[in-house]
């Protein structure tokens, strides 16, 4: 079982780490997440649009 990430990694250091591309991460319409948004941003964003 993989650990969770940490909610105050950025998109640009997980996709570092975890050895992806650039832009792999992006928002739901499509365009490319910025790489110094937190992982915990996008985590309470994906569960507002749940919750809706």
């Amino acid at each position: 079982m993989n650990r969770k990430t940490r909610s105050d990694c950025t998109v640009g250091t997980f996709e570092k780490k975890h050895g992806l591309p650039p832009g792999t991460i992006r928002n739901t319409d499509g365009r490319d997440t910025r790489s110094d948004k937190r992982i915990g941003t996008i985590r309470k964003e994906a569960e507002k649009r749940a919750n809706k």
